[in-house]
């Protein structure tokens, strides 16, 4: 389902998440339940998302880092060599989902946490118009870079990104910040900072913080379709 396209709704889901005021101070707020589309979306409104926990990511893990990594949209740094990689690349939106994703989960990268499980349900989350993607192709029309991630609202929670190519992956990103400033988009995630992160202008804000920009963002949703 495309970017502009209102989403199918999802329904309720059957699991209940602790109320922030219960949540710890660690990252990790709760285990189990499922990744089902109702899940997963009143995981993300409700300022969590899902990961696996420890090394083998058997256990199912909700977390909300209590400094949670957000890029104000009016602070992307876009530097000279990212501009002329532009130039030499195509961005799109929506078009090839799965093998964003699968690049993404490719298991020659490090600390890849991306199953199986994962992709069939982020593959179904995009059907149903809650997921998207966004490509960069170069000249001969490959797949080089992407990113992948959920969109509720004014809220974007960026999940993972890739690039086989340089700067394709920033170009992405270069072009979601775009497409969420034309749309009166207000909030974009990326879970936690890294020092790559950090150099493209993403900033640490408190938990208590985070929730209060979600709420506002959230709070803007588009109304999904009828079934």
């Amino acid at each position: 389902m495309s970017w502009d396209a209102t989403p199918v709704p999802v329904g309720e889901s059957r699991w209940d998440f602790p109320p922030p005021e219960n949540w710890s101070n660690d990252d990790l707020v709760a285990a189990g339940a499922d990744l089902e589309p109702a899940t997963l979306v009143r995981a993300y409104r409700s300022g969590l998302f899902p990961m696996g926990i420890g090394r083998t990511n058997r256990q199912l893990g909700w977390w909300s880092p209590a400094a949670r990594g957000v890029l104000p949209l009016d602070a992307l740094r876009v530097t000279r060599s990212m501009r002329q990689s532009a130039r030499r690349y195509t961005v799109s939106i929506d078009t090839c989902f799965g093998e964003v994703i699968r690049a993404c989960a490719s298991p020659t990268r490090e600390g890849v946490w991306i199953t199986r499980q994962f992709i069939e349900a982020y593959e179904e989350l995009h059907r149903l118009g809650w997921a998207h993607s966004v490509e960069t192709r170069n000249a001969e029309g490959h797949l080089v870079g992407g990113l992948y991630g959920v969109r509720i609202g004014a809220f974007f929670a960026g999940e993972s990104m890739f690039h086989i190519q340089r700067d394709a992956s920033k170009v992405a990103l270069m072009h979601l910040v775009s497409k969420m400033r034309a749309a009166g988009m207000t909030l974009l995630d990326v879970q936690w900072t890294t020092p790559h992160l950090e150099s493209l202008g993403v900033v640490e804000v408190p938990r208590s913080e985070y929730l209060e920009l979600l709420g506002c963002a959230v709070g803007k949703s588009r109304p999904a379709r009828e079934t």
